[in-house]
């Protein structure tokens, strides 16, 4: 979800058999017919083109937008990973070769399904100024896409400060 302006814009990736799919996260793919890239794209272009750090991040989401992806996982583990190497947080990624319903506390912390669409107001909002904030009010947890544009490399310190 990022901020437009006339209010929350929500980027979805369609899916090849829809969202309530019962496989493997590395198993569900992108329903590439639909160009949702592009669409993406343009959308961050009109939300954010001038907001104070777009061009900061601008090349890189460029190409991050205009690669091809096939599983949503791909997709996913490519946003977090440019998201972390923005952040300067040093984060080790490693996936399981099947489900495990739970993980034991002291190894790791396990987050699946802590923030989805329907539950996202639940927590404190991180707040700093938005593109459109004097027009439509402040939008609480946006994309972390937002945060970047609107507050660059002080994101990190907000999130650090907040303790999320």
């Amino acid at each position: 979800m990022i901020a437009g302006s006339n209010g929350i814009i929500k980027l979805t990736v369609p899916l090849e058999d829809g969202r309530d799919q019962k496989k493997l996260m590395r198993d569900i793919k992108i329903a590439n017919k639909e160009k949702w890239q592009k669409q993406h794209w343009r959308t961050i272009i009109s939300c954010y083109n001038h907001s104070p750090w777009f061009e900061h991040y601008r090349d890189e989401l460029e190409i991050l937008y205009h690669r091809p992806f096939d599983f949503l996982l791909d997709w996913n583990l490519s946003c977090f990973e440019w998201t972390v190497k923005k952040l300067e947080w040093p984060v080790i990624i490693s996936l399981t070769d099947s489900f495990q319903k739970s993980y034991d506390d002291m190894e790791m912390i396990d987050r699946r399904n802590n923030i989805l669409p329907k539950n996202y107001l639940n927590f404190e909002p991180l707040t700093y100024r938005q593109v459109f904030e004097e027009r439509i009010g402040f939008l609480p947890n946006l994309s972390i896409l937002d945060l970047f544009c609107c507050e660059g490399k002080n994101a990190k310190n907000l999130l650090l400060k907040n303790h999320y």
